[in-house]
């Protein structure tokens, strides 16, 4: 556990970063500190590991006061991960993931095989062990700084904006791994990000800084999108938190639809008889969902044209049957028919749903939530 207690930093030009900060992070559980430009995200984060030294208050490792600790052996217990990864351009990959555990003293032989243990495990091929940074794409260089500051097992992460400098497709993946590893190691860990959406996907809680060091809000996710603190942590959150917060209400069973869909390779006829309003769903042979045809745009069925990949509109995301509220009517929105494929655990087709079926079933869990003996007399009221 992280605790700050009454913390601030002021620096000599009288700048206040952090003001009177109160805050816990739990053991286990990723917290994120999000918020503006200047409201001492970062200057809270290093603080933790003493790059930069508390004004007043005091910062508690679990029962122990960091300021007491002397700062190489705090450090040696805390994983430290930057935006560009701050590798050493002069070593190759497994002699960086390699440098902390043979700092601390570790025979080699082990600290290398440890290092390509998590080469794999961050999603790194073993091919790469000897190549330099400048050789990997951004997204690579990432996971070897992850894969380096997991190499001495810290019970503490640090991670400061780790996952921006890469595209968003990378960036995704990364989330996604990071989140898998962490499911795995469980590992304590403060992430900080200005991104409300990296924040809401990643953190187990989000804590919300204003300018000047401020803590306007601690909650989970959920909570701090269905109950903003005040204006300013509405408006940081952003316009579309209610949509944003259906990402945490399961779906339920949905009243799917049985979809006419036809297999790839089959005639151009058949596809134009199981068409719906102009569309219709293409499945492999296993009817695993590949994309949706165009059936007012089809050849002459008699040439004996068959459906073929490159034929495919591939808008549309797929839900599973397990989906969210939101990825669900995404589903729904994304399709170019309308219409959101649902598929079972092995991605096999179990039927459509429309949008307006998912908002009427977001209306019930709504109503429901409320409960009978709920009355609105008003706008954010009830009695």
């Amino acid at each position: 556990m992280i605790r700050f207690e009454s913390v601030s930093k002021k620096y000599p030009d009288g700048t206040l970063a952090v003001d009177e900060l109160d805050l816990v992070a739990p053991s286990g559980r990723i917290t994120v500190l999000v918020g503006p430009s200047g409201c001492g995200k970062t200057t809270s984060l290093r603080m933790i590991n003493r790059m930069i030294e508390p004004t007043d208050g005091r910062i508690w490792l679990d029962d122990r006061d960091t300021a007491s600790v002397p700062t190489h052996e705090l450090r040696r217990g805390i994983g430290y991960v930057i935006q560009h990864a701050g590798l050493f351009p002069h070593r190759t990959v497994v002699d960086n993931i390699t440098t902390v555990p043979e700092l601390l003293g570790q025979d080699k032989k082990r600290a290398r095989a440890r290092a390509m243990e998590l080469m794999e495990r961050v999603g790194l091929p073993a091919q790469l062990a000897k190549r330099y940074p400048a050789q990997l794409s951004g997204g690579q260089q990432q996971r070897v700084g992850v894969a380096r500051a997991l190499a001495a097992d810290p019970p503490v992460m640090l991670m400061d904006e780790p996952f921006s400098a890469v595209d968003p497709v990378v960036r995704a993946q990364l989330q996604n791994e990071f989140l898998r590893l962490q499911g795995e190691l469980g590992k304590t860990i403060v992430f900080v990000t200005h991104d409300i959406d990296e924040a809401i996907k990643l953190g187990d809680q989000v804590a919300v800084l204003r300018v000047g060091g401020h803590l306007a809000q601690l909650a989970s996710p959920a909570d701090l999108l269905a109950a903003p603190a005040d204006t300013f942590v509405a408006e940081f959150v952003g316009r579309d938190r209610g949509y944003r917060a259906l990402g945490f209400a399961g779906a339920g069973r949905l009243p799917l639809h049985h979809e006419h869909s036809v297999a790839l390779g089959s005639g151009l006829g058949e596809a134009r008889e199981a068409g719906v309003d102009g569309w219709v769903l293409v499945t492999d042979a296993e009817e695993r969902p590949q994309g949706w045809l165009r059936t007012d745009r089809l050849a002459d069925a008699a040439s004996g044209e068959t459906v073929v990949q490159e034929q495919l509109n591939l808008g549309g995301t797929l839900a599973s049957e397990n989906a969210t509220l939101r990825e669900a009517l995404d589903s729904a929105l994304s399709s170019p028919s309308g219409r959101g494929v649902i598929v079972d655990g092995s991605g096999l087709l179990l039927g459509t749903v429309t949008a307006s079926e998912v908002l009427a079933r977001i209306e019930q869990q709504r109503v429901a939530a409320d409960g009978p003996s709920v009355r609105r007399t008003g706008a954010g009221e009830a009695s």
